[in-house]
């Protein structure tokens, strides 16, 4: 390890040499530093990365975290957990070692997240308040795993608070039918809203379909990949989960209106997006079409409630419904069966219905 004064620049420059995974005797250096003092710093902090030191702060163990789960999860997940470290834990951990962190500090972390207020002053959910914490221990779990932390300071303290239930809004088949008729006139819009309400599919599920993806003559549509954007680019990757990567039946009313929008699209090709606009551009229609037909208003994500809901209405179990939608495992599915009161009422009448008959029998 050194550290060198640069004559011509009268910068300080740090190198650091170091054996890797493989053997080999390998040299970092970065140049730059105005101070001596900042040479030695980052010199010291690239040394411990190396050795795998917990001497470290939490701030340079999270970029050997990043290494390691950036590589292993999707470019639209990264991104999401890199924000949340960065804006809610970093601030709060950064210049912390890691192995000096103890679960009384997590709790005055959590203590400070329930204080927290968004810009329009409303604090956060219960559900995203978990999601932080959730970042946090995982980062913890890692310096467990891999870096000989004795034990998760997260873990110890608890999550925050209790999990909160959803409330799941849909829309019933006669309100999606209302809805359906004010957005005709915008094709694009109704063939893709056709096929969230009447498939059930994700959103980022939908604006990555080609026509390779429809075999209309078997009525089934092939779920492999999902779209999002991100900093001005069109990402396509594998579904949200391995059970997501499925075969859809399609009703043939559906596959006829396929049919009808491939054949207005110009020129297309076989892995061409069909739907190449934006997810803002299907929020845009969401409310026009629910000003226009007087329905409730929904998130794009509650026609795949709507979805599951009628499947639920219509009888189907939960494990036949689960690997339609690609729900990774049927608890899942379960969440969704209080949509319907009307199935409970049925059943509430069909077990009055058996009471009364053995009753009678009593009596016979």
């Amino acid at each position: 390890m050194a550290v060198y004064k640069d004559k011509k620049t009268n910068n300080w420059r740090a190198v650091i040499r170091y054996t890797n995974y493989k053997g080999e005797r390998k040299q970092t250096q970065k140049r730059g530093f105005k101070t001596k003092k900042e040479a030695q710093e980052w010199e010291r902090a690239a040394m411990l990365k190396q050795t795998s030191s917990l001497d470290m702060t939490f701030q340079d163990f999270f970029a050997l975290y990043a290494e390691y789960a950036r590589a292993r999860v999707k470019e639209s997940t990264w991104e999401t957990k890199e924000y949340i470290v960065r804006t809610k834990i970093l601030p709060y951990f950064g210049k912390r070692k890691i192995g000096e962190i103890s679960a009384t500090d997590v709790h005055a972390w959590q203590n400070d997240l329930l204080e927290l207020r968004k810009e329009n002053g409303e604090k956060y959910s219960p559900d995203y308040l978990r999601s932080i914490h959730a970042q946090l221990s995982a980062i913890f779990n890692h310096a467990v795993n891999y870096y000989s932390l004795p034990h998760n300071p997260a873990q110890q303290a608890g999550t925050i608070g209790k999990e909160a239930v959803k409330e799941m809004l849909f829309w019933t088949k006669s309100e999606y039918l209302n809805f359906a008729e004010a957005i005709m006139d915008k094709p694009r819009a109704y063939y893709a809203f056709e096929l969230l309400y009447w498939t059930g599919i994700r959103e980022g599920e939908l604006l990555a379909l080609t026509p390779a993806d429809f075999d209309l003559e078997n009525r089934t549509l092939s779920i492999t990949k999902t779209y999002h954007r991100s900093h001005g680019r069109d990402i396509i990757t594998d579904p949200k989960t391995p059970k997501s990567r499925r075969v859809i039946r399609m009703p043939g009313f559906l596959c006829e209106e396929i049919q009808d929008y491939l054949g207005m699209l110009y020129e297309v090709k076989a892995s061409d997006r069909i739907f190449s606009f934006s997810k803002q551009f299907l929020r845009h229609e969401m409310k026009r079409g629910c000003k226009a037909s007087g329905v409730k208003v929904i998130r794009i994500h509650d026609l795949r409630h709507s979805h599951i809901s009628l499947l639920i209405n219509m009888g189907f179990s939960a494990l036949a419904i689960g690997e339609r939608v690609g729900h990774e495992a049927e608890k899942i599915t379960y969440r969704y069966a209080h949509l319907f009161p009307t199935v409970q009422t049925e059943m509430v009448r069909k077990l009055e219905d058996e009471w009364q008959r053995k009753d009678e029998e009593a009596k016979e």
